[in-house]
This record gives structure tokens, sequence and C-alpha cells, in this order.
């Protein structure tokens, strides 16, 4: 039986119009024209021509994103600054995560199309995500339920006083 949790900052996303969010700007891209505080929309760090932010739906705490500001697509379709400036700001993120969090791993991914799980495919994103064995537990397995140990906001701070001392 599937346990239903309340995620209620979510419903703005879901409730979209699917036209019309095939059709218009990325989430990411409205964040930033939206002039919302980095404090506010979990923006971690921005630089030249990327910038990082929380996962608003995270699979495990520090779980970031990293992105170009220019919406695109694919890899081959980012300049050669943006892909240098994307992978650097990556491996600044592992090593965030690492001395923040301590994790036993790292994921990084990305997800390229839909058809490859991508759920805002049109803005390339990477996830770097941190791992602790046993991260997931029998809630997943037997009640359908994903547990975060710590609020967004708590995140969102750590990790931006974490960028900072890390990349000083």
């Amino acid at each position: 039986m599937l346990e239903r949790l309340w995620n209620g900052w979510r419903a703005q996303y879901v409730q979209r119009d699917a036209k019309t969010h095939a059709t218009t700007e990325s989430v990411f891209t409205e964040i930033l024209r939206s002039n919302i505080p980095d404090d506010e929309s979990h923006i971690i760090h921005r630089g030249e021509t990327c910038f990082v932010i929380l996962n608003a739906f995270p699979y495990s705490p520090g779980h970031l994103l990293v992105l170009p500001y220019r919406e695109v697509a694919d890899l081959e379709l980012l300049t050669s600054q943006e892909h240098a400036e994307l992978w650097e700001t990556v491996t600044t993120g592992v090593r965030v995560l690492k001395d923040e969090y301590g994790p036993q791993g790292v994921n990084v991914g990305i997800n390229l199309g839909h058809a490859a799980g991508g759920s805002i495919a049109k803005h390339l994103h990477v996830h770097v995500v941190p791992r602790w064995g046993g991260d997931s537990n029998f809630m997943v397995a037997i009640a359908n339920t994903k547990i975060l140990p710590e609020a967004l906001d708590v995140t969102s701070q750590r990790m931006k006083q974490a960028w900072e001392r890390v990349t000083k």
C-alpha cells in the first residue's frame, strides 16, 4: 500500500499546465529570472556561465544541481567556456560535499532527454549526490517512502558556508 507524505511545496510544480510547461522556460530559468534571493531559491554558487542550486526534491541532503545559465538541452550545445566551467564546478561541488558531509560515495550524472529520465530535459543539469551505505533503507522498500534527515534550508546554509570555506 502506498503511503502519502505531505509535500505542499511540490504543488506549484505538479499543477503547471503540461502544454504551457512544454513551451515555456525551464523551472531553472524561471528561478533565475524571478529575482528571488539566493537564500530562498537555494542557489549555492554563481559563476560566470554556470550556477549551483540544491535539488528541491533531493535523493539525499546536499543533492546539488550544476547547470549553465543558458537553457540548453545537450552537452554538445555548450560553448567551450560553459563546458569547462560546468565540469570545474561539478568537481568543486564534489569537494564541497565531501568536506561538509563526509559521504562514503558520490553519484555524478546527467539524464539527457526525457527518455533517459530527464524531468527537466530542456535545461541540462548535472546531479551531484552524496551517498552513504544504508542511505536507502526499509522505508523505501516496505513503505514506499523516502526519509530525508535534514530540511532544505538547513542544507542550503551548510552548503553555502562550505562552498565559501572550500573555495577560498
